[in-house]
């Protein structure tokens, strides 16, 4: 969606560390400690695909592989800044209605597509309604 629309669309991420995972908020933390090592999308795409098998040991794992200073990692986790960005998400995500991850937004709305093709299709929606200055039916005018 980015390249294909690199002046119209913007990205943000937010994290909404699901409570039924233990092991999901301190995921959330160490991603946004790899960050600080240039790997947070890296870092994510493994905790995501190992969603299942998160540990401390599977945290080290993925920081070995990504080559990152494990020492720094360690201690840029016990940020409570970090922590605070993490909680923050969290009240964000919950004020506006997110069940579940992942929760795409567009202008405010939440996306129902499930599929690259449907989001792509939205986005195409959104942005010929924007162009057109049609007002978004969910805000007040």
């Amino acid at each position: 969606m980015l390249e294909k629309y690199p002046d119209e669309v913007k990205l943000t991420f937010k994290n909404y560390p699901l409570a039924k995972h233990a092991y999901a908020k301190t995921a959330a933390v160490a991603a946004f400690a790899a960050r600080r090592q240039g790997k947070f999308w890296e870092f994510h795409d493994r905790l995501f695909a190992n969603f299942d098998r998160l540990s401390d040991v599977k945290l080290v794992e993925i920081a070995l592989a990504l080559g990152l200073d494990l020492a720094r990692l360690e201690k840029d986790m016990e940020d409570l800044i970090l922590v605070a960005k993490v909680n923050q998400d969290i009240r964000l995500g919950t004020r506006a209605g997110v069940k579940g991850t992942p929760t795409v937004f567009i202008n405010g709305s939440i996306s129902k597509a499930r599929t690259l093709e449907e989001l792509q299709a939205d986005v195409k929606k959104e942005l010929e309604r924007v162009t057109a200055g049609i007002p978004h039916p969910q805000l007040p005018k």
